[in-house]
């Protein structure tokens, strides 16, 4: 009998553990060095899931099963183990083995794995250079839904290695001690020359003993070299034991200046000209840009799966259960697989969610949660729901066909709740799977109709193109009364500067909740009522939607979602080619090209090139071939100022320290100050230097005592959210924050901003001990 089994596989390295053996004596010296890999690691985690996602290369490597073996070492690396002998030797000389640079922190993530007749299965997986324990993760089940797991590990270990500890970044200008630790895993003690090399900045040995590294059995040595990052750019060092263990790390040097970034976003469907004014002063020497280049539907489809659990209103709950339904479908439609496990959590937490939403119903929430309950026709409690929704509705309409209404509506907002009633009973009976009854049909059928002839009737009124296009969006109308609000909805439809258009809201004009509809929103009902008319710039519009997406919050609330990732889908649903070439060009002349294979959408293209001269004005133009509109583009063209006399900010003031003078290891206090108009929420963002990470008990004690709202921490950065100042007060905040290297470092630009107004203060200089 076959037996079938799909798998879920997922390594990743275990981070619990230090990447040196225990047996690794501690000294001040390597207790030191193993404090500095906290950055690293960080690092390493924001990137990881990244990693998974587009590391394809599965040419060679080892074979994994499930359950993985744990590999011993020996048998990992037999080539490195006679180059440690050999160095151990008086006299010997071992050719060098290669240089690792690879340093992913996860690599494999196989969401389906179909096992042969004996229930067995082999993934070829290459394994990065990072020497560490991995973790090996496999989850199973059966057509019949049994379901079973099993985790393993093998370690990943040389004999003898080098493990140089480089900072996330730098800033020209900065100087660095920068930790190397050789580590001896073997029974005799080590002896080699390090060799220590590095492009993109200067390299100054630090001052040790003369003669080579002896690196004792079973324990390690610790040395230092400094770099000093004379410009911008990308560097990479090299360290290796002569004969042995090579590694090579890359990191970049930001540009010392006040940074000026100027953006453009759209769809490649067709040639994108624009230009650009020009930044007096920047120095063509730190001038780039930066191209994105993506699948857009099948991208923000992909970001909001992993987004939408973390939002918590009914309306994001809403939109949360329609993606976990649609998914599926919309993930193959675009040439992606979807993953069944992560979407079945997804359903059962917004399903929850929905029905705690859903315990007292009204028509603006029943209108949200219809559509959506009704697709998980699977789910006889959700599909209960969906039904639920849809009768309160039906019963809700009123004779003269509109819903809602209350003291204070005005007519404009009754037709935009009646319009989306509307559509959410006829979306709710027409969701896949549903097994609707005649008279649930009927009653779909007769909520339309009522619904038509309230639009009819009050359609002169109708003077505002948003609510227009929301009644072309219910569906209820068609005929000359809809060739009417189409035209209306054209007529404000408007042109940005870069070429995007966009649904212009008239004054007054409100959703179905009172709240003023934002542009992005306006324009995907757009979008929704301009589908099916072909003379609509549709690809334009869509323009604006992928340039106004947010990783954090999509496109606003879950309302805003709701409508925009309609819209997305609508415009975007065509797979990409199999092959695209993107070119931007400043002033005629090429400066990037790629290509986007349509085979690994899981990638995103991403180009960099100098853009030397953006001083003065330039003519960029961007094409793919062929021309796809459902890719999506984002465009940063960077360029660096001289730092002078910092603006006034409108009333608001940040004072933070111009020098610091700590101890590597050692608590630094750190204070800032503010002056802000009151009454206005602010934001706060102070740079910080290489290495230094800030304490965040200290800071989760300001947030408990209402100091701040929030708190962010990255690398280089902190971002402050501070509540809204009393009439002549002033923010003021101490913080403890930790250097982990040594050297003269600098920050970035510091900022604190009020609405639309901001203050940016220059770098400060830290020198480290």
């Amino acid at each position: 009998m076959t037996r079938w089994i799909a798998l879920s596989i997922a390594l990743a390295a275990c981070l619990a553990k230090r990447e040196a053996p225990q047996s690794t004596p501690e000294s001040e010296e390597t207790g030191a060095a193993g404090a500095l890999d906290m950055p690293q690691r960080q690092e390493a985690v924001k990137t990881g899931q990244l990693a998974m996602r587009t590391a394809e290369d599965k040419d060679q490597g080892i074979a994994v099963k499930s359950p993985a073996p744990a590999l011993a070492a020996g048998d990992f690396v037999p080539k490195a183990k006679r180059v440690a002998g050999a160095l151990a030797g008086p006299g010997a000389k071992a050719p060098e083995a290669a240089t690792r640079s690879w340093f992913p922190e996860t690599f494999l993530f196989e969401p389906l794995v179909v096992t042969d007749d004996r229930g067995a299965a082999v993934v070829p997986v290459r394994v990065p250079d990072r020497l560490t324990t991995w973790r090996v993760l496999a989850l199973a089940h059966s057509r019949t839904g049994a379901q079973g797991g099993a985790v393993a590990s093998f370690l990943g270990t040389l004999p003898t290695y080098v493990d140089p500890v480089v900072p996330p970044f730098l800033i020209q200008g900065d100087e660095v001690r920068v930790p190397i630790q050789v580590v001896n895993t073997t029974s005799a003690e080590v002896t080699g020359a390090l060799e220590i090399s590095a492009t993109g900045a200067t390299l100054r040995p630090a001052a040790r003993a003369a003669g080579p590294l002896r690196v004792p059995a079973q324990g390690s040595a610790l040395d230092h070299a400094a770099l000093i990052a004379d410009h911008a750019g990308r560097v990479t060092l090299r360290v290796a034991l002569a004969g042995g263990d090579a590694v090579e790390r890359s990191f970049e040097v930001r540009p010392a200046g006040r940074p000026v970034t100027q953006t453009r976003s759209g769809t490649l469907a067709a040639p994108r000209s624009f230009s650009i004014a020009g930044t007096p002063g920047a120095d063509p020497a730190t001038d780039r840009a930066h191209l994105l280049v993506f699948p857009g539907a099948l991208a923000l489809l992909r970001s909001e799966l992993a987004a939408t659990a973390g939002r918590g209103e009914p309306a994001d709950n809403a939109y949360a259960l329609l993606l976990a339904a649609q998914a599926p479908a919309l993930l193959a439609a675009l040439g992606d697989r979807p993953d069944t496990a992560a979407l079945r959590e997804l359903a059962i937490v917004a399903g929850q969610r929905a029905i705690r939403d859903a315990r007292t119903l009204d028509v603006d929430r029943a209108a949200l949660l219809a559509e959506p309950a009704a697709l998980h026709a699977g789910n006889p409690v959700l599909a209960r729901l969906g039904q639920r929704a849809a009768a309160h509705l039906a019963r809700a309409q009123r004779p003269d066909g509109t819903f809602a209404g209350g003291t204070g509506w005005t007519l404009q907002r009754v037709l935009v709740a009646t319009a989306d009633a509307t559509r959410a009973i006829t979306a709710a009976q027409a969701a896949p799977g549903v097994q609707t009854a005649v008279a649930d049909r009927q009653r779909a059928q007769q909520v339309q109709a009522r619904a038509a002839g309230a639009f009819a009737r009050t359609a002169d009124q109708v003077s505002d193109a948003y609510t227009a296009a929301a009644i072309l969006a219910s569906g209820a109308v068609t005929g000359e009364l809809a060739a009417a609000l189409r035209k209306r909805v054209q007529g404000a439809i408007r042109t940005a500067d870069d070429g995007a258009k966009y649904l212009d809201v008239a004054d007054g004009v409100v959703r179905a909740d009172g709240a003023v509809p934002s542009r992005v929103e306006a324009t995907a009902l757009a979008v929704l009522a301009l589908e099916t008319d072909p003379r609509a710039s549709l690809a334009d519009l869509g323009t604006t939607l992928l340039g106004s997406y947010s990783v954090a919050r999509g496109w606003g609330d879950g309302r805003v979602n709701l409508v925009a990732m309609r819209a997305v889908l609508a415009l975007f649903r065509d797979p990409v080619p199999s092959a695209v070439t993107v070119t931007l060009a400043m002033d005629g002349q090429p400066i990037v090209r790629g290509t986007l294979d349509g085979a690994k959408l899981r990638d995103v293209l991403a180009l960099d090139g100098a853009a030397p001269g953006l001083a003065v004005a330039h003519r960029f133009t961007l094409t793919a071939e062929p021309a796809v509109p459902g890719l999506g583009f984002a465009l940063e063209l960077d360029s660096w100022l001289p730092w002078g006399k910092p603006a006034s900010g409108a009333g608001l003031e940040l004072v933070v320290p111009a020098r610091i003078d700590a101890t590597a290891g050692a608590p630094i206090p750190v204070a800032l100050t503010a002056v802000a108009p009151s009454g206005v929420a602010l934001h706060v963002h102070q740079a910080l230097p290489a290495g230094v990470q800030v304490d965040a008990p200290s800071l989760e004690a300001q947030v408990a005592a209402g100091a701040i709202q929030r708190f962010t921490a990255s690398d280089g950065a902190l971002d402050l959210d501070v509540p809204p100042l009393a009439p002549g007060t002033t923010f003021a905040l101490t913080y403890r924050a930790i250097a982990t290297l040594a050297g003269t470092l600098h920050t970035g630009a510091s900022w604190i901003e009020a609405g639309a107004d901001r203050f940016d203060v220059p770098p400060a200089t830290y020198v480290i001990k």
